[in-house]
């Protein structure tokens, strides 16, 4: 009895640990080593505060693999009932750099809502450039991304 415990244990922490590199492995969001998403910024933040808020680890949730923080859980809510509306575009690599064919990372304080949509961008200076002409950078973005959304950042490198 105790070894079929002891195996059925040690599958139990295998599929664990299998599930959680399948997790960290999601090619179409922008996350780090901890499946956070925004850099831990609150996505909702940008829509009702219009500023980029820092999240609390108190208020997560998750979506498309990735650990989304809020500021408070008015926030969270909002982002469970719609994340698709709260989510930034492009899985929250850099809108920029998508248009460019590469999978940038963010900075959450370069952001801009477009037709109710957030972008971010690399950094300010890149968040310049993009700001520069919206509408064909983000017609370039939206038509690359469906060649890109599946590929990794390595073997876009690699091209």
């Amino acid at each position: 009895m105790k070894i079929i415990n002891l195996i059925k244990s040690v599958t139990v922490a295998a599929t664990l640990v299998i599930s959680s590199f399948s997790f960290a492995a999601d090619i179409d969001v922008n996350a780090n080593a901890n499946d956070l998403a925004i850099h831990g910024y609150d996505a909702v933040s940008y829509f009702t505060d219009s500023k980029a808020s820092k999240g609390n680890h108190k208020y997560t949730a998750t979506y498309k693999s990735a650990i989304y923080q809020f500021s408070n859980e008015e926030n969270r809510e909002l982002f469970q009932d719609n994340p698709e509306k709260f989510a930034p575009q492009f899985g929250g690599f850099c809108a920029m750099g998508v248009a460019l064919n590469k999978k940038l990372d963010a900075d959450p304080t370069a952001w801009k809502i477009v037709d109710d949509k957030l972008y971010l961008n690399l950094n300010k200076a890149v968040q310049k450039k993009w700001l520069s002409d919206v509408p064909t950078h983000l017609d370039t973005a939206n038509r690359v991304w469906s060649g890109i959304q599946g590929v990794s950042i390595a073997q876009l490198d690699a091209e």
